[in-house]
């Protein structure tokens, strides 16, 4: 327990108060300008220690003009932008009152002759945010949109492999069907089957993907954040593949379940 031990950073001493839980978003929301998908910081500081440490900042600096002098406090005076401020707004009313809250302060700087630009203030929360900076390249939702289209290809194939692979056996579900078995017992086996056959392929597809974000590693320094493989995309992968294979199974299954059993007595 690292808590009220002292470490050094600047060859100044800090005093650990608290440690965060393991805490990677990806990318960084918080700082899209450095290593968006990088790792997070090891070590934050209290806020109000920047003025009286007059520590400098590592990012993106705007400035719409000059500063009055060169000092530490002259750039804290100057209209410069180096700050990216994230507020917590649980409900609705909280963000329209945090909102007009920017637009009151805004017209009462105009007022003093700071801000000539018109008022355009704008409240973005994670996902806006990440979309506004453009951090997912449209080619990667053209690239989703793709797959979703290949996922509903491979549905049609499979509705035909399956359909096939019932309808061979026609003669054994109009024997079973003359000998007492029902139409949904029949239907519930043949979903189980098909679901089977989902598991198995959702199953191979895992291990494919593992291994091809394997490669990505391999081959891309640096991708390690953002190509892997989580027990949660595991088991959203195993329930895709589950639930796209029993909407296969569907028709092949009512199709060959409403096969009058006696056409087949015969040939038995």
């Amino acid at each position: 327990n690292s808590v009220g031990k002292e470490i050094v950073l600047n060859n100044r001493r800090f005093r650990v108060v608290g440690v965060l839980k393991k805490w990677a978003p990806v990318p960084k929301f918080y700082d899209l300008e450095n290593d968006q998908f990088g790792d997070p910081e090891d070590v934050f500081i209290p806020f109000n220690l920047v003025s009286s440490m007059q520590l400098h900042n590592n990012g993106n600096n705007n400035c719409w003009g000059p500063p009055p002098d060169n000092s530490f406090e002259g750039r804290l005076n100057s209209e410069c932008v180096w700050l990216q401020y994230w507020a917590e707004l649980p409900t609705a009313a909280d963000r329209d009152a945090y909102h007009d809250f920017l637009d009151n302060y805004v017209k009462e700087q105009k007022k003093l002759g700071r801000f000539q630009r018109p008022l355009n203030n704008h409240l973005r929360d994670v996902t806006d945010w990440l979309t506004y900076n453009e951090v997912v390249s449209k080619d990667s939702k053209a690239l989703v949109g793709l797959s979703f289209m290949f996922l509903a290809v491979c549905m049609l194939n499979t509705i035909g492999l399956i359909l096939a692979k019932f309808l061979r056996r026609s003669g054994e579900i109009g024997l079973r069907r003359a000998v007492g078995a029902s139409k949904m017992a029949l239907f519930r086996q043949y979903l189980v089957e098909t679901g089977v056959i989902g598991v198995s392929g959702g199953l191979l597809g895992v291990l494919l993907g593992w291994g091809g974000l394997a490669g990505v590693r391999h081959l891309l320094q640096g991708s390690q954040h953002y190509a892997q493989l989580d027990w949660s995309m595991v088991g959203l992968s195993l329930l895709l593949a589950l639930l796209s294979s029993m909407l296969a199974g569907l028709y092949p299954a009512w199709r060959v379940v409403r096969i009058p059993p006696a056409i087949y007595l015969k040939v038995q």
